[in-house]
């Protein structure tokens, strides 16, 4: 089997695996659920006078950081679970091509997430005139962020012995990045570590990051991080499947 048709066939096991059961629906629905109502309720939407998604995207990162680890924490944990792992990497394909195939079904799913808040766009520009490539752009950055807590939550996922242990560290570790630019912590470090030890936290920050996006912004510095997160995640995982298959052999 090549690399590419071994990487499909891993793609289409795990959307099989997401879509056969209610998991992907229930995800979906609970996304598309808590999404509006953290802008409307949190962000008190209709109190701006706004025609934009301004308060959406304010509280998304807070949102992902959540809902992407109970995403990702069934990518290895269950398998393990299931007593499937060996099979899947008794496989004739690379431990790379089955760890970026498993969190590429996974990214997918986020996106449908992300793409269940377009009725929100839609009524903005019912009510307004916003500006819809900012908007875009907005969307691009939170599907890069998505994916960053996905791939991060998958490595752990491969390094933990159950799903609830694989979320817990996921969370724990989102929320290390989400926070580490916040005025919190840094100045509560400031007094207890070297400023460059500060500033090394603060820039791993998510939301310095996300910021620039949810201006209508680009940045490549930014484009970048996000996907060396990814990787990072990625191949994290990757390393840890190959331990477990020479663990097996």
């Amino acid at each position: 089997m090549t690399s590419s048709r071994g990487f499909i066939a891993i793609y289409f096991r795990e959307m099989r695996a997401w879509f056969t059961t209610p998991l992907a629906y229930v995800f979906l629905a609970a996304f598309a659920f808590s999404a509006p109502a953290f802008a409307y309720n949190v962000g008190r939407f209709f109190d701006t006078n706004r025609a934009d998604l301004a308060p959406l995207f304010a509280y998304l990162p807070w949102l992902l950081m959540i809902l992407m680890p109970a995403l990702a924490m069934r990518a290895w944990a269950e398998e393990r679970d299931r007593g499937t792992l060996e099979i899947i990497l008794s496989l004739p394909v690379s431990i790379g091509s089955i760890a970026t195939a498993k969190f590429m079904a996974a990214w997918t799913v986020a996106a449908a997430a992300l793409a269940a808040t377009f009725p929100m766009w839609v009524a903005v520009n019912y009510l307004g005139s916003p500006d819809n490539v900012a908007i875009l752009i907005s969307y691009f950055g939170a599907f890069l962020l998505a994916g960053s807590y996905l791939a991060i939550g998958q490595a752990l996922s491969a390094a933990s012995g159950s799903q609830v242990t694989a979320f817990v560290l996921s969370v724990l570790a989102a929320l290390f990045l989400t926070m580490s630019g916040l005025p919190l912590v840094t100045e509560s470090l400031s007094g207890a570590a070297p400023a460059f030890v500060v500033e090394a936290i603060a820039y791993a920050s998510v939301l310095e990051r996300f910021a620039a996006f949810e201006r209508g912004v680009i940045s490549l510095p930014d484009v970048i991080y996000f996907l060396s997160l990814i990787a990072l995640g990625v191949t994290g995982a990757g390393m840890q499947a190959g331990l477990s298959r020479e663990a097996g052999r």
